[in-house]
């Protein structure tokens, strides 16, 4: 069975009507359940559940703490190419932006995985643009076995993958893949993706079956915050989450809540989240499922931050660049997306301690 058997099951408009009825007493039978369900995840993600911020706000802390102590594990993306065949409404990577594109040769791709190094991390992201013939398998392939006896954790987030391609970099090193879905909602997920593979809905979708049967460590879900309504979206999300914990059982999971940044040519977002919506998303995440690491970007401000890693954020990034070569090797080359905070990897560490965590370069040794 594939997550696309049940999805076709599934339908938009009625599910985003059960989260918008539910009620104050949903939100309270949620809140004081032992172990919750999609529905009480429903309620707690709902307009009803914003007048109790502050108690979800409390038992988010309370389950973080629990499961993970008071760490943050650290990471920071490395791009390393910004060519991309797809069009996307979004992105300023997308195809139809006339721009200078740039991919790393190995050398760049060591100086500025170098340069992170010394910095002090360990978990290290590799993304690219969509582009199977300049950025495939047999590239990011040479980049992870290059990086490999350097970095303990690396992670990539590139185009969609077979299954055989993932068995392959699994096996040169690769630890975790993220893919983001964007938006489940397929009418809209084909108006922003016009052009490319990335157009193709159900090989996208079908990502994180092919990652589990490969075998992958980790998978990072998450869907892009404007494009459609942020709640169904993430019940969505929950849905599917399900689904893979229980088929591959094996893996580990986590989420992130990318908002739209501004970008080359990028669109205005069709919904809005406020600040406040995104505490409640993030706490009514750990709630739901105490075990699932939650990440945070640098899309996200310096005061936010600095307040949510208390909240149920497990994983931070610091000191990110968002386009290729920009560490030390291009660093004008156009970015992606514009971060919202661009604090030192020192000054982000600073921060962590100020508020009694610990940062975590590296979390695991592997058995030789």
């Amino acid at each position: 069975m594939m997550f696309q058997e049940q999805y076709n099951l599934l339908n938009w408009d009625a599910l985003k009507e059960s989260i918008y009825s539910k009620t104050a007493v949903d939100v309270e039978v949620a809140l004081h359940k032992a172990k919750r369900n999609l529905e009480d995840f429903k309620a707690l993600i709902s307009p009803a559940a914003l007048p109790y911020l502050q108690q979800m706000a409390v038992l988010s802390h309370k389950l973080t703490q629990k499961r993970f102590g008071k760490t943050l594990q650290l990471y920071i993306p490395l791009y390393l190419s910004n060519e991309c065949q797809n069009i996307c409404t979004y992105c300023g990577f997308s195809y139809n932006n006339k721009l200078a594109r740039k991919t790393l040769t190995p050398i760049e791709l060591m100086q500025e995985a170098m340069y992170l190094k010394e910095q002090g991390f360990e978990h290290i992201l590799l993304v690219t643009g969509e582009a199977n013939k300049t950025v495939g398998v047999p590239y990011i392939q040479q980049a992870i076995t290059l990086l490999k006896p350097h970095f303990a954790n690396i992670s990539i987030e590139v185009q969609p993958m077979d299954e055989n391609d993932y068995a392959t970099l699994i096996a040169a090193g690769l630890h975790t893949v993220l893919v983001y879905q964007e938006t489940y909602h397929k009418a809209d997920y084909h108006l922003h993706h016009t052009k490319g593979k990335k157009s193709n809905f159900d090989y996208r979708l079908g990502t994180p079956d092919r990652l589990g049967k490969a075998g992958i460590h980790k998978i990072g879900l998450g869907v892009l915050i404007g494009l459609e309504d942020w709640r169904t979206d993430n019940l969505f999300t929950a849905i599917h989450l399900s689904y893979l914990e229980k088929t591959y059982w094996k893996t580990k999971y986590s989420i992130s809540f990318p908002r739209l940044r501004p970008a080359e040519g990028l669109i205005e977002p069709k919904v809005m989240m406020s600040d406040k919506e995104l505490v409640q998303l993030i706490c009514a995440w750990r709630i739901f499922n105490e075990e699932v690491e939650l990440s945070i970007s640098t899309r996200e401000n310096e005061y936010f931050r600095d307040n949510i890693i208390q909240l149920g954020i497990t994983s931070i990034s610091a000191g990110s660049k968002t386009n290729p070569g920009g560490y030390v090797t291009s660093i004008e080359s156009l970015e992606q997306f514009e971060i919202d905070d661009s604090r030192t990897p020192a000054e982000i560490v600073a921060m962590i301690k100020r508020k009694g965590y610990q940062p975590v370069w590296k979390d695991w040794e592997p058995f030789v």
